[in-house]
This record gives C-alpha cells, structure tokens and sequence, in this order.
C-alpha cells in the first residue's frame, strides 16, 4: 500500500499551517507596533546622538565653520592630555569613596527599615526625601551650608570646638572633597536603600528563621543566608552607583567650580571645557567616546564577576 498522503488530506492541513503562519505574522507585527513608541524613543535620543558623537570625534568640529575630517588625530591628541588623564584618575578615586559610602549606608539603612515596625514608613520617607532634591539644587543648598561667611557647617564646627576660628572647607582639597562627597551620600542613599531593601524583603523569613533555630548568630545569618540572596539587587545598585559616580559634574562644578587648584575637575567636568568652554566639540566628542567605553568596561567586568559568583554556588 502506498504511503503517500491522500489529496484530501494533504489541503487541509497546508490550508491550517498556513493561517497559522498569518496569525503569527499578524502577532509579531502586532508586538513590533506596541513596541514601536519605545523603539523611536531609544533611536531618536540614543542611537542617533551616540552615532553623531562618534561620527564628531573624528573631525575638527568648531562651534562656527565647517567641519574638517582628521582622522584619529583626536585620539591620539587624548593619550597625551595629561589633564583628562587627572580627571579620570580623581573621577575614579571620588567614585570609589561615593560606592563605599552610598552602598554601606544603603545597605545599613535597608536592613533597619526592610521589616514593619513602629515608625518604619516614616523613616522611610525621611531618608528617601533628599532623593527627590534635584542635582543642581542639593548643590546649591551645600555651597551656601559650606560659606565660611553665611553658611552653617563652618560656625556650628567653631561652636562644637572642633575648630579655632571660622574655617573655609571648600579652600582645601581633602576637605572639599569629602565635603562634597558627603552631600552626594546624603542625597543618593535613599536611592539604593529602596533598591536593597525591595531585595531584603523578596528572601522568605523562613530561611533566617531556620538558621536561628539551628544556632547561626546575625552575623553569620547575614554573611550566609542575606548577602547571597539579596546579591542580584545589589549587583543593580553596585552598576548604577559606579555608572553614575563616574559621570560626576554638577556637584563638583557647582559647588566647587573645579578648584581648589583645578583639582577637584571630573571627567565629564573636562569633557564640558572642551566642547563649550574651548569649543573644541569634536576633541570632547572623542573624549566622550572613550568615557563610555571605559563605563561599557566596567560594567561588563561587574556582571561577569556577578554570573562567576553564581555559577559557583
């Protein structure tokens, strides 16, 4: 007997393959349209400028004229700017000290305030509340606290005897820098303490509940059973946190006009001078190109040291 298909048979099913095949078209498009508004979003304030800023880093590109193509002599021009090569190294130092502060502060905060207790709302409104405060005002408030003149931390230092005198802190590096990193913590660790905190409340109270009963004390609760579970939020406000420190410029030019001595100036405080200060947009350009390949670095290298944790448990 032959084991070919009868006719009949054969219609009806290439006739149901096909409309499946029409309804999944009809869904992909479907999707694709519902995702379209997001897609131009990202192309429009994305795709376009980011191809813009790289298609400017190679040429000289003034505020006013014609633009001219140089190559790569952009780059090349940055490997011996001792300047930007400064501020990258102070923007990797002041990034450092804002992760440990925002993260340990964070942290600490989120484990007080995770479980409902008498209060806890309130608290956690009140260290959330400077989050709100825009970037440019927080800076403004912390310029005129730190006036040796009007402001408030140099007399309330005098009155508490920690100083003989009225004493600038913005007139020095050390102490402007921690100053000025001080105001970052105090305006940001509500932000990672929201994200910690979601990442404490996901792990089920039975798993420190049985480790109570068999004996581990908080500490080792909180080194075996907390740290491990709550490391994918904490990998989130680790990326964030170093993606933003690195970005650093309104405080710094606001509160600290990049002094004492030009040593307190950003990457992207430099990147600012070049492009709208020196109008040098192409040279700035290049200079943001490389910014964002050193973040692209660093995050990659912060997910994959996360994925190696993982896969070794």
């Amino acid at each position: 007997m032959s084991s070919l298909a009868h006719p009949s048979t054969i219609a009806p099913s290439l006739a149901a393959t096909g409309r499946k095949r029409r309804r999944r078209r009809r869904r992909d498009w479907a999707g694709l349209l519902y995702a379209a508004p997001a897609l131009l979003l990202v192309l429009v304030f994305f795709i376009v400028p980011l191809g813009m800023t790289a298609w400017m880093s190679f040429h000289n590109w003034p505020l006013l004229g014609v633009p001219r193509w140089v190559g790569t002599a952009n780059y090349k021009a940055l490997w011996n700017d001792r300047n930007f090569w400064n501020a990258l190294f102070f923007t990797a130092r002041y990034t450092l000290a804002a992760t440990v502060g925002l993260l340990g502060l964070g942290l600490a905060l989120a484990l007080l305030v995770e479980r409902p207790r008498r209060l806890s709302g309130f608290y956690r409104t009140a260290f959330f509340l400077p989050v709100v405060i825009g970037f440019a005002s927080a800076s403004l408030l912390w310029a005129w606290a730190s006036n040796v003149d009007s402001g408030l931390f140099s007399p309330l230092a005098e009155r508490l005897g920690l100083t003989t005198g009225r004493v600038n802190i913005l007139a020095s590096f050390d102490p402007a820098f921690w100053s000025v990193t001080a105001m970052v913590v105090w305006k940001m660790t509500g932000f990672y303490m929201v994200i910690l905190m979601s990442g404490l409340q996901a792990i089920p109270p039975d798993y420190s509940e049985a480790a109570r009963i068999d004996g581990a004390s908080s500490l080792q609760r909180f080194r075996h059973i907390t740290m491990p579970l709550v490391r994918r939020p904490f990998a989130l406000a680790l990326i964030l946190c170093v993606s933003g420190s690195m970005l650093a410029f309104d405080q710094f030019y606001i509160i600290l006009a990049g002094g004492p001595q030009n040593r307190t100036i950003t990457a992207v405080y430099w990147i600012f001078n070049q492009s709208f200060v020196s109008f040098r947009l192409g040279y700035g350009a290049a200079l943001s190109m490389v910014l964002l390949a050193i973040l692209l670095v660093l995050s990659v290298i912060q997910l994959r040291l996360l994925r190696e944790r993982e896969d070794a448990r």
